[in-house]
C-alpha cells in the first residue's frame, strides 16, 4: 500500500506544477506588458512551480520504492525527470529574476521545451503508477 504521506506529497508537487501551468497559460493570454491585475499571482505560481521541482528525481525514486516496485527499470526515466526539472527550473529562475514579468515572458516560458518535456514526463510517470 503506498504511504499515505507520499501520496499526499505526489499530489501537492503535481498540483503546484499543474496549477502553475494553466495559470500561465490564462496569464499569457492577457498580453499583459507588466505585472498588473493578475501579475501580482505570476511570482507566486512561479515560485509554487519552482518548489514542486526541487529533488523531483530524488522524489520519485523514494515514491517507487514505496510501492514496493523494483526502482531499477525506472532510473532512467527518473533522471530523464530530474534533468527536465532542473532545466525547467533554471528557466523559471531566470524568469523570476526579471524586474517585470509580461505575458509574453510567460507564453515563451509555456513554450519552453524543458517545460514541456517536464509536463509529459509528469503525465506519462502518473499514468503508470496510479494503478500501482
Amino acid at each position: 500500500m503506498i504511504d499515505k504521506i507520499d501520496k499526499v506529497a505526489l499530489d501537492a508537487r503535481t498540483d503546484a506544477i499543474e496549477a502553475a501551468y494553466e495559470f500561465f497559460l490564462a496569464y499569457a493570454a492577457q498580453g499583459l506588458q507588466t505585472e498588473s491585475g493578475s501579475g501580482a499571482q505570476v511570482r507566486e505560481f512561479l515560485g509554487g512551480f519552482a518548489s514542486a521541482l526541487t529533488g523531483l528525481g530524488a522524489f520519485f525514486t523514494d515514491y517507487i520504492a514505496s510501492l514496493n516496485l523494483d526502482v531499477t527499470p525506472y532510473r532512467a526515466f527518473v533522471d530523464v525527470i530530474d534533468r527536465d526539472a532542473r532545466d525547467a527550473h533554471a528557466a523559471i529562475e531566470m524568469v523570476l529574476a526579471q524586474p517585470s514579468i509580461n505575458s509574453q515572458i510567460v507564453d515563451n516560458l509555456n513554450a519552453n521545451i524543458h517545460v514541456r518535456a517536464l509536463l509529459t514526463d509528469l503525465f506519462l510517470i502518473d499514468e503508470i503508477l496510479k494503478n500501482r
